[in-house]
């Protein structure tokens, strides 16, 4: 993992946070002094928050935090679940054996890395399985697509995964959608897929509302900053 790409994930984590809000503008010369690194992989890791759409680059401002709402968050996952749906349809249709060895060979470095307990590992092969999938469709604008958009949600995906057991759950998912892929069963590989990625009832509303509870806290704390800084005048 390059250090820019750690840099990003820091810079991601930290703004789910709170930590930065909606319209601030992240400065490289403080970024960098924050993580004790020089500017250079600090602007690396804003340009890939940037070509994801985490953060909008603008011209003479720089990077400019761009966080979602809740609800506009739960709209973005419900259609990256059924993106996801229609491309495990399609695989299970037109499934070749290279695609499957690509699924396997994906799925079976999630099961190394969420036995080690290791959740920034397992969601890289978390991401390169759902790849396996996009590829399996043999619709490469679908693939396009659905590749755009876990690309535009991978920080939420990424958090999603250290909630507890959830690895190894994420993980017998995997297994049930391999199986309905390779079963051939178009409905059950779609709905298995969309019920993965939604992260159906409590485990997504409670990551919503928790983002939503940050947001809040951070505004709050940071009007009150701001009125001491006043009074303080």
């Amino acid at each position: 993992m390059s250090q820019a790409f750690r840099l990003k994930q820091a810079i991601e984590d930290a703004v789910i946070a709170g930590e930065f809000l909606p319209g601030d503008r992240l400065d490289e010369a403080s970024l960098a002094e924050r993580f004790g690194v020089s500017r250079t992989p600090i602007r690396e890791a804003l340009l890939q928050l940037g070509s994801e759409g985490f953060i909008d680059i603008r011209p003479r401002r720089g990077a400019i935090v761009s966080v979602p709402s809740p609800t506009r968050l739960f709209e973005m996952f419900e259609t990256m679940a059924e993106v996801e749906s229609a491309c495990g349809r399609l695989a299970a249709r037109r499934l070749t054996p290279e695609n499957d060895a690509a699924m396997e060979a994906a799925h079976r470095a999630c099961e190394v890395a969420a036995r080690a307990g290791d959740s920034e590992q397992y969601y890289a092969d978390n991401r390169i399985f759902h790849e396996a999938i996009y590829r399996a469709s043999c619709n490469g604008f679908l693939a396009d697509q659905a590749l755009a958009l876990h690309k535009r949600l991978s920080a939420y995906r990424r958090i999603q995964l250290r909630a507890r057991n959830r690895l190894l759950q994420s993980l017998q998912e995997h297994a049930g959608v391999l199986d309905a892929i390779r079963a051939g069963d178009e409905q059950l590989a779609a709905t298995r897929l969309h019920d993965h990625v939604l992260v159906q009832g409590e485990r997504f509303s409670d990551m919503v509302l928790g983002l939503a509870e940050r947001q809040r806290s951070a505004i709050a704390g940071g009007r009150s900053g701001t009125t001491k800084s006043r009074a303080a005048e």
